[in-house]
């Protein structure tokens, strides 16, 4: 199972949405409302994300894979499900 960070809590608060580890299968973290009702489910477990690669790597690296992530996902950050995981997972 997934550990959400405090950091991906605290940008959760900003963006108004709860954090919960994911019950779909391959899937980190759940986005709900504060109201509890579902949005989306974000990040692929079998795959790292910024707040991994920083505590693995160091800020460097997980500088250059945020990077690449933004360069590959850019047409998906603006809406939907690619908003919060672009937000929650990669800043």
């Amino acid at each position: 199972m997934y550990k959400i960070f405090k950091r991906q809590h605290a940008i959760a608060k900003a963006l108004g949405v709860i954090l919960k580890p994911s019950k779909r299968l391959n899937k980190k973290i759940g986005v709900y409302t504060s109201q509890g009702q579902k949005l989306c489910d974000i990040g692929d477990s079998r795959y790292l994300d910024y707040a991994q690669y920083l505590k693995q790597y160091g800020k460097a690296y997980a500088d250059k894979r945020k990077d690449a992530y933004w360069q590959r996902h850019r047409k998906d950050v603006n809406s939907g499900c690619g908003y919060y995981a672009a937000r929650i997972l990669w800043l």
